[in-house]
């Protein structure tokens, strides 16, 4: 019988289950180990705090930290706070956008263009992830999804100034639709909201292929072909077993979708016009420049990620809140 620990490295052979050699040895050894993190290693409560210390540390620095302190901003009657000085709390930040009617177009249509663009891409990428899923060979279905995501390994930017190459007066397709006789003079494609649409749901297409490929693939496919022997149609088989099998892809990319639309700032910055200004270009107008009014900046922010995890939660609740698929 081999022992276990001839097969680890570092460990001694034949010498226990948890003697090791080398610097590994003299670190578990060591007082500070066996009294620290030994000492965690050895209780199951222990290991799963060192299990999830990582990932916890970086959601509260890099995620909650940041939120709670814009959330401090936002009630600040000035910041930065003068040196010297202890800053005061109101509410007048946030009286300023229910104040002022001007802030509330561009908010209305901030989330109106995010639910807009969600149910498009959901119409658009979800073919792509079923083809990548289901009609695709197996062997096959990595490389598949490779090639979806190798455009995603280029930059924000560069993303968005290709769709500008694409749409512009002398970009690939006025050229195309004039090189094929099919007008004369340029579309105007670029900074509308035909352009926008484009360029963000293009931006954001991962986060919803993703999890719709995940849901699709482990829908039994021996479902669908009984569901096809027993007479049902290509329609009735996507609307009765495919549709409410794939509804957890659907809500988490659907969510993130929206989530990650009502955020996006350089996108509309680039590629939208005069009529298409949505409200983190209003928010961002507060942070930039010398002024004082990060306070109503980070009020506004505060507002819109309320009101955006309240839809995105409502959304969540109504179409998968039901765990149990009826087939009828």
């Amino acid at each position: 019988m081999i022992d276990k620990a001839d097969s680890i490295p570092g460990r001694q052979a034949g010498s226990g289950p948890w003697r090791y050699s080398g610097w590994i040895g003299r670190l578990v050894n060591s007082s500070v180990y066996r009294f620290t993190i030994g000492a965690l290693a050895q209780s199951r409560i222990g290991q799963l705090v060192l299990l999830l210390a990582v990932p916890l540390l970086w959601i509260v620095f890099f995620h909650i930290g940041p939120i709670f302190q814009l959330a401090r901003i936002s009630f600040l009657e000035q910041f930065p706070i003068p040196a010297g000085k202890t800053g005061s709390y109101t509410l007048s930040n946030y009286m300023v956008f229910f104040r002022d009617s001007l802030y509330f177009v561009p908010f209305i249509r901030s989330l109106v263009f995010s639910a807009c663009v969600t149910a498009v891409a959901l119409v658009v990428v979800y073919p792509v992830a079923y083809y990548v899923a289901k009609v695709i060979a197996p062997g096959h279905r990595t490389k598949a999804l490779l090639l979806l995501l190798v455009p995603f390994w280029a930059g924000e930017l560069i993303r968005t100034f290709s769709v500008i190459m694409l749409l512009a007066n002398r970009g690939a397709v006025n050229v195309l639709l004039r090189e094929i006789g099919l007008i004369e003079r340029p579309v105007p494609l670029l900074y509308n909201y035909f352009s926008l649409s484009f360029g963000v749901i293009y931006l954001i297409a991962l986060f919803m292929l993703l999890p719709l490929y995940a849901a699709i693939e482990k829908i039994p496919s021996h479902l669908i072909d009984a569901a096809a022997d027993l007479g049902a149609g290509p329609l009735t088989r996507f609307r009765r077993i495919i549709l409410p099998l794939s509804k957890d892809g659907i809500v988490s990319g659907c969510s993130l979708v929206f989530l990650t639309c009502v955020g996006v700032f350089a996108s509309p910055l680039l590629l939208g016009g005069p009529g298409t200004v949505i409200f983190p270009e209003i928010i961002s107008a507060f942070f930039h420049g010398a002024s004082d009014k990060w306070p109503v900046g980070a009020a506004f922010s505060m507002l819109m990620l309320v009101v955006a995890l309240a839809i995105a939660g409502v959304f969540m609740r109504i179409v998968g809140g039901a765990r149990t698929t009826r087939f009828m």
